[in-house]
């Protein structure tokens, strides 16, 4: 605190919001280099100790003063943009939608397969009676006249992985189609489920990470987790636990057959697929072969026909799902209701034309809950699998850009606007309320009184003469669009920073 011998009077300055340099700043930009110079001399002091901040650290990234470019958008620049954009946008959409169309895909809806009644001369249905698969459930890149798709059902009688001696009655799906031209390798095969939510909040989390990677969870562990209600029954532990292994898609297809070979002695051909490397590197780290005893565990309760008496056993141990790539294909869950998911690839020989037949183990239930399930045999281009969203997606933003380029050109040719023309200043416009409000001196002067008579410690002449000073600082800073609402902020501004002046004689 310094005073002045002329008029043994002090000034004291003191701010709470701001820091001390940005307050010396600030207060030393409002007063002529006269006034502080011959009348006063200032200090900034505390009026409390200094107490330890959460403030960000005083750098130029975490108080947001990097250095920034912010480009004016005048005609020049936002008008070849949009014709930038609609020249890059448009080809790259075409390309797109060329290398989707480039793709060969076949898509059979097998859902009702199972429901087409049996023969009337086989109500065993041990004779498959083909008929001619709708046209709304085959979705292909070939018309419907050259697949000549058909299908049947037919019963099964399988024995049991477990005992051969046993067998149960399986409904099983034929489908027969015509391939009119050869699928050049690699060839995929997939399934498709519709109306299947494995996004759902409870089914994503319901699975044990540890117990996957090979660990023995404890049963109490397994209980505290998220496998609920999949987790442990009569006393052992379900392995593995959880809902998404518990409704593994457990369809079966068979590998296709080309029937009646043209120009080879065999009579049928078989195309393979193999479920060797199907699974993401990444999804084959999270499993291992698990450490359980067999008398710790046993199978989810939908695998329990595949063991004896549900149970596992020497003979029939668990799965080593460290080593099974569909079943850590399905664990990866799909975002969205409606997904594929690859089956087995073929990426050696070619699919030939000629007659085929693909045989499905009909067993996972869809018709309980509204969904579809289909087969599908695709193969790919040097940007992947079929789809013509993305390329569409791009040909429709290039085209509006185009059109909006077009029509903005127009209206600038027609009616151009001055950079800068002060004209369309509200205070400046007719349209608006014209008065000495909408200027900032015309504010300062309707609310100066206002100002000055609200409540605090301001009562003296000369500390309304310095908030005079203040007040024009600070409105003069104000842009010049937005005055007309400035009373609440400046109100807002001097209650925060409580600038108080005190002056001592």
């Amino acid at each position: 605190m310094i005073k002045d011998k002329r008029h043994d009077m002090t000034l004291i300055v003191v701010g709470r919001s701001f820091p001390k340099y940005n307050f010396k700043r600030f207060f030393f930009s409002i007063f002529p280099r006269s006034v502080r110079d011959s009348h006063y001399s200032l200090s900034l002091l505390q009026m409390a100790p200094e107490t330890k901040s959460r403030k960000p650290a005083n750098t130029a990234f975490k108080q947001q003063r990097l250095k920034a470019w912010q480009p004016i958008l005048t005609p020049k620049t936002v008008l070849p943009t949009f014709f930038i954009v609609g020249i890059i946008f448009a080809p790259l959409g075409g390309l797109l939608l060329y290398a989707s169309n480039s793709v060969n895909e076949i898509q059979f809806d097998y859902t009702f397969c199972d429901a087409k009644p049996p023969a009337p001369d086989d109500p065993l249905g041990q004779v498959p009676k083909f008929v001619p698969v709708p046209t709304d459930s085959i979705t292909s890149s070939f018309s419907d006249s050259d697949l000549n798709a058909q299908w049947a059902r037919v019963v099964r009688n399988l024995p049991l992985d477990y005992d051969p001696t046993q067998t149960r009655k399986i409904w099983n799906c034929l489908i027969q189609f015509n391939l009119p031209v050869n699928l050049k390798p690699p060839v995929f095969m997939y399934y498709r489920l519709t109306n299947f939510y494995q996004n759902h909040r409870r089914y994503v989390k319901s699975f044990d990470a540890n117990q996957l990677k090979g660990e023995a969870v404890s049963a109490a562990a397994i209980k505290a987790g998220n496998c609920k209600p999949m987790d442990v029954v009569d006393d052992k532990i379900i392995y593995p636990c959880g809902l998404i292994a518990n409704s593994l898609f457990n369809d079966t297809f068979f590998a296709p057959i080309l029937l009646n070979t043209p120009g080879s002695d065999a009579l049928n051909e078989t195309y393979e697929f193999s479920a060797n490397g199907i699974a993401w590197p990444s999804d084959k780290e999270k499993y291992g072969k698990t450490k359980y005893t067999l008398d710790q565990i046993r199978p989810p309760l939908d695998w329990v026909e595949r063991y004896p008496n549900g149970s596992y056993t020497e003979q029939f141990p668990p799965p080593d799902i460290a080593e099974d790539e569909r079943f850590q294909v399905w664990m990866r869950t799909a975002g969205l209701p409606d997904f594929r998911k690859l089956w087995g690839k073929n990426e050696k020989d070619t699919m030939k034309t000629g007659q085929y037949q693909v045989e499905i183990q009909y067993l996972f239930p869809v018709t309980k809950y509204g969904g579809t399930k289909s087969l599908v045999i695709s193969t790919v281009s040097f940007l992947g699998g079929k789809n013509s969203f993305l390329g569409w997606a791009y040909i429709v933003v290039g085209v509006v850009c185009v059109v909006l380029g077009c029509l903005f050109t127009l209206r600038h040719l027609y009616k151009p606007r001055k950079l800068g023309d002060h004209t369309y200043l509200s205070w400046n416009n007719n349209g608006q309320s014209s008065g000495s409000e909408c200027t900032p001196i015309g504010f300062y002067k309707n609310h100066k009184e206002n100002l000055i008579s609200a409540p605090g410690p301001l009562t003296t002449t000369t500390q309304k003469t310095i908030l005079d000073v203040v007040m024009r600082k600070a409105i003069s800073a104000v842009p010049t669009e937005k005055t007309v609402n400035k009373q609440k902020t400046l109100n807002t501004k001097y209650s925060n920073y409580f600038i108080y002046y005190f002056l001592f004689s």
